[in-house]
This record gives structure tokens, C-alpha cells and sequence, in this order.
């Protein structure tokens, strides 16, 4: 069966946010690829300073809406995704999609692993400084990751640790809100992350009216970082085929 074509798809620009303390660079390495395929424009935007990031991407997603004059296809990475969908069930009739790669949670993060990792990170961060810090997450992730998390959390510089927490503070959409959600929803998870749970992703799917799951691993991530990029549209595509 062939393919989508340009002309067929809901969107021609895809608007994509990156992960707690993550960055432009690495939400574009993962999904600019499989994305430029299916011929849509590709737009990361760098993090809004620390004391507003969630606020900013959101107002970041209205003001490109705004700008294109037609509904967007808007996704992330872990909190990249949770802001996307946020943004979508608000403005559903400018939203042409939303691709979630690694839901981290549903409603108030309480003791999600996620949450844990980015406060430990900011207490951390303020009490032994950011080398020290870099050094210690090294010692315990693969060297693609201590690799981005270098690369990221220097660009933050001195609002790390703010970031760290609002990001971690931030409320993913409720599980009873996603039912309202209408628009086709993509979802990847790796089933060997630890902090993103893949539970929560298939939580995520049972919800949502049109929802995919495809599956893929860190280890495929470590590899080639347009694998959770290529699951992520994937399972778009088949939601948007099964609500069609």
C-alpha cells in the first residue's frame, strides 16, 4: 500500500519539544527524518528561559499556529509530549496531530520516576554544582546520553536546576481528559526505560478516542536516534488510518 503523500496529510509543519533538560537539538535529530519524508516542514524551538518554560512552549505552539493558518502537527519527547497534547485538547481545531514519544505520566506526577530523576538532578545541581553532577549521571547512563545531557544541560547554564523543577511540577493531561482528545494521537515508548514507563504509554492509548503504540528500545535510540522517531510517526499514521 503506498504511502501518504504531502498532499494527502492534514499538515504541512510539524511543531516538536524536547524533553526535562533536553533541547532542541536532540527532539530534531530524533524526528526531522522521518517526518521530512512524509514532506512537512520541521520546526524544533529552543527552550524559553527556565522561570517559563512550560508556559513558553505552549505560548511558543500558539504563536506558530497562529502564524501558519492551518492546523499543526505537534509533538515531543516526555515533557515534549505532554505540552503537546496539553496544547492540542485546548485548541483542538488547530491541531492537526500530536506524536508523544515517552508519556511520562497522566495527571500530577507524584512519584513518577521522571519526576524523581529531574529533582534529584536540581538538588543535585544546586548542592555539588553542574561538572560534578555531569560526572555522577555519566557514571550511570550509556555514553550517547551522558553525551546530550553534556551538550543540553550546559546551554541552560544557571537556570538548570529551575528548569529541572518546573519541568517535573508541570501536570500531564488527566487520563479523563485525553478521552476528549480527538485528533490522531502517536505513541512510542521504549520498553527498556525505566523512567518512562511503557505502561504509561499504553495508559495513554487506552484513553485516547484515536491513539497507535508502536515499541522500539533505548538501545535502538542509542543506535540511531530517528528509531523513536520513525515509531512515533508510525503509530500516528496508523491512528490517523483507523480514524479516517
Amino acid at each position: 500500500m503506498p504511502g501518504p503523500t504531502p498532499a494527502t496529510l492534514p499538515a504541512r509543519r510539524a511543531v516538536l519539544l524536547p524533553g526535562t533538560g533536553s533541547d532542541e537539538v536532540f527532539v530534531r535529530s530524533v524526528f526531522a527524518g522521518p517526518l521530512r519524508a512524509l514532506g512537512l516542514e520541521v520546526l524544533a524551538p529552543p527552550p524559553p528561559p527556565a522561570e517559563a518554560l512550560t508556559s513558553g512552549y505552549l505560548a511558543r505552539l500558539d504563536a506558530e499556529a497562529e502564524a501558519a493558518r492551518e492546523p499543526l502537527l505537534v509533538g515531543g519527547i516526555s515533557l515534549g509530549a505532554h505540552l503537546a497534547a496539553e496544547w492540542a485538547l485546548r485548541e483542538p481545531a488547530r491541531c492537526a496531530g500530536v506524536l508523544a514519544a515517552m508519556p511520562a505520566w497522566n495527571g500530577l506526577p507524584a512519584a513518577a520516576p521522571a519526576r524523581q530523576a529531574a529533582l534529584v538532578s536540581a538538588e543535585q545541581v544546586d548542592r555539588d554544582g553542574l561538572d560534578a553532577t555531569l560526572a555522577r549521571s555519566a557514571a550511570a547512563v550509556p555514553a550517547w546520553l551522558a553525551a546530550e545531557l553534556d551538550r543540553a544541560w550546559r546551554r541552560y547554564g544557571e537556570g538548570l536546576a529551575t528548569g529541572l523543577r518546573a519541568a517535573a511540577s508541570h501536570p500531564a493531561p488527566e487520563l479523563a481528559e485525553l478521552r476528549l482528545l480527538g485528533v490522531p494521537v502517536g505513541i512510542a515508548t521504549c520498553t527498556d526505560d525505566p523512567v518512562h514507563p511503557a505502561a504509561v504509554a499504553w495508559e495513554w492509548a487506552a484513553a485516547l478516542p484515536s491513539a497507535a503504540v508502536c515499541e522500539t528500545t533505548l538501545e535502538a535510540l542509542g543506535r540511531d536516534r530517528e528509531s523513536l522517531g520513525r515509531a512515533t510517526v508510525l503509530a500516528w499514521l496508523r491512528a490517523r488510518g483507523r480514524s479516517r
